[in-house]
């Protein structure tokens, strides 16, 4: 419509803007005709001098001297022929900067060979030395990993680091010199190779770094928002530690250690505040609280979350672990605890305790099912990321609330004991419908069935339809409503059971029996076609069959329970441990090992097709330790 407008269309314009395929190719195209602010050429055009700019651009020969063909060009804007060749030269650099195909040209080549390079300004403030491997730094486009891109990125904002784009003279003068060329013959060739250098250190350079700095942001940005999805999806997906009662511990100094204990369902049971450490050091009395609680209320296992003060915490819980038999202790990320603590779900959940004993509930019940705890808490607070924060935080959500959803869809939600916030998760049911179904259970009781959830006021047809089959209910009047089975397909499940002579209260071991006996007699293709259903649903029919609402959680190693500690120091080279997996980033993975300072496990030391997710519990063995820089290295053991 702009180009229309300023009466420019032609039809090969136009073909070339249908046939425009990403949004790049269509800026190029329209950067020629896009209206722009107050330029040095347009300030020239104004002043009638775009003639002469044809003349310099066509390196028209003529014979005349130059003072004679820049005659017609001087007026009252115009004193001089300097000033007519100056201002002619203006249109022609912006007509070179503005060309479609040198553009694509100098930026293809650009985001192949140029070299992005930072160095520390003299004035920098960097005490901690964070940017340091920045200092001096210089890499080719094509090759610079992702993090370093974002580190580079961050360093240039807290103005650490100096940063540009080096491309070299020769890309930049093929790729204008392929539409612009000065011809020797002719009189304006001196005019072209001024504008031509102009040109290319005022406008096309700047904007072709520019673009070159964008396109590796945006790649950096997407690879970091779905290193950040992975984890998240592997940490919501660590297995349950069901039928424990869990004291929670949020560690703190000043203002003491704060404890919760909660029954296997997740009740609060109890509260105190315990003052070990320094300031106050009251070891003895803080160990005699927990020691009661953990007697009073049948303690076994005990979630340290690994903030602030978690080490000399666990130290202080390894002693009591000593003196009680069966009773264990976990360390547990307590990121995003503070976040949910001081949420409204967290309020009306808990409207009179203390925000920061709400963060000591929360790290006790997410060992007891992290799903359902860790979904009540924005993604982004999880802390399981690289360079979160810098990303585009539109994208970052809607890419990790895709995740919750997908991870809380995949393992199925009970439906009398989830939450709202796990509830808001499920397909087809947002945060309203899923607070309708709560005070509904409130209200009238454990739902029996899945067709009684159609009486919650809100819930069509269609949201039924979505949900109905990501929803559970166990001990219920139809046992297919503990499975994953959609109510649509139960018909075609009780003619399996018919065909296969087996209950629904039968052992898994029969019911595998009957099935492969099935599968052996009826070929699946024949099976579904009969059944009039598709081979994949009839394959998951079976397999829900033989284990109806099977928690995908159940088939991964549980998280390491410890009964002590220990410290770098009791650490040697060639040790074997087994460590849970906290975080993965571009360049390895940080490792839980049971000590104060997390060990990392470089890419180059995973084994060939086992890359570690978030969570995963790994045996590895150590291959330097570095006490005084606090640093741990590790590889992957067989």
């Amino acid at each position: 419509e702009s180009i229309e407008e300023q009466g420019k269309m032609t039809p090969e314009l136009h073909q070339q803007i249908l046939l425009a395929d990403n949004l790049v190719a269509l800026e190029d195209i329209y950067q020629p005709y896009k209206p722009k602010r107050h330029t040095r050429a347009s300030i020239a055009r104004e002043k009638g001098l775009e003639g002469l700019a044809t003349l310099i651009i066509k390196q028209s020969r003529v014979p005349e001297s130059m003072d004679k063909i820049v005659k017609p060009y001087l007026n009252d804007k115009v004193a001089n022929v300097e000033e007519a060749l100056a201002g002619a030269r203006d249109i022609v650099a912006e007509m070179i900067s503005d060309h479609t195909e040198v553009r694509k040209t100098l930026r293809e080549k650009a985001l192949v060979w140029s070299l992005l390079q930072s160095s520390k300004l003299a004035k920098a403030d960097d005490p901690k030395l964070v940017f340091e491997s920045y200092y001096e730094f210089e890499y080719q486009v094509d090759r610079i990993k992702p993090h370093q891109v974002l580190a580079i990125n961050r360093g240039e904002a807290e103005e650490v680091l100096s940063v540009s784009v080096n491309i070299t003279e020769r890309d930049w003068r093929n790729a204008i010199g392929a539409y612009f060329r000065p011809d020797s013959r002719s009189p304006f060739a001196a005019q072209m190779e001024l504008a031509i250098e102009d040109s290319a250190s005022r406008l096309l350079l700047p904007s072709i770094e520019r673009d070159v700095r964008k396109t590796l942001t945006e790649k950096a940005e997407a690879h970091a928002i779905k290193v950040f999805a992975s984890n998240l999806s592997s940490l919501l997906t660590t297995p349950m530690l069901a039928g424990y009662v869990v004291m929670g511990l949020d560690p703190g100094f000043r203002t003491g250690c704060k404890v919760a204990v909660v029954d296997p369902t997740g009740k609060l049971l109890d509260i105190a505040t315990i003052y070990p450490h320094e300031p106050q050091k009251k070891s003895k009395e803080a160990l005699e609280t927990l020691e009661k609680l953990v007697n009073k209320h049948k303690v076994n296992l005990i979630s340290i979350g690994n903030g602030t003060a978690s080490r000399e915490t666990e130290q202080l819980v390894a002693q009591l672990t000593r003196s009680i038999d069966g009773l264990n202790y976990v360390i547990t990320s307590e990121a995003g605890a503070s976040v949910y603590s001081a949420s409204p779900l967290a309020r009306s959940e808990f409207p009179d305790l203390d925000v920061s004993i709400r963060g000591a509930v929360s790290i006790a019940r997410r060992v007891q099912d992290p799903l359902a705890e860790l979904v009540k808490i924005d993604p982004k607070a999880i802390g399981v990321g690289l360079y979160q924060h810098d990303v585009d935080q539109k994208e970052l959500s809607n890419t990790l609330g895709g995740v919750v959803e997908s991870v809380v869809n995949r393992v199925g939600v009970d439906i009398n004991t989830a939450s709202p916030a796990l509830l808001s998760y499920v397909s087809g049911i947002g945060q309203k419908l899923a607070e309708r179904i709560v005070e509904f259970r409130n209200e009238n009781g454990a739902f029996a069935n899945r067709t009684q959830i159609k009486q919650v006021s809100g819930l069509g047809p269609k949201a039924f339809e979505q949900a109905a089959g990501f929803l559970r209910i166990r001990n219920g009047d139809n046992p297919l409503d503990a499975s994953a089975i959609h109510p649509e397909s139960y018909h075609i499940a009780a003619e399996i059971i018919k065909f296969a002579k087996i209950q629904p209260d039968d052992s898994i071991q029969i019911k595998t029996h009957a099935i492969d006996e099935l599968r052996k007699t009826k070929n699946i293709d024949s099976l579904a076609e009969q059944l009039k259903t598709g081979v994949l649903t009839l394959t998951d029919i079976l397999e829900q069959l033989v284990r109806p609402g099977r928690d995908p959680r159940q088939d991964l190693p549980a998280p390491i329970l410890r009964s002590d500690v220990m410290s770098m120091e009791d650490l040697v080279v060639g040790m074997k441990l087994k460590g849970t997996v906290r975080n993965v980033v571009d360049f390895g993975a940080f490792v839980d090992i049971g000590v104060k300072q997390d060990g990392l496990l470089h890419r180059s030391q995973f084994i060939p097709g086992q890359i570690p997710q978030v969570s995963d519990v790994i045996s590895v063995e150590i291959i330097k330790i570095e006490i005084e820089r606090g640093r741990i290295s590790l590889k992957m053991a067989g």
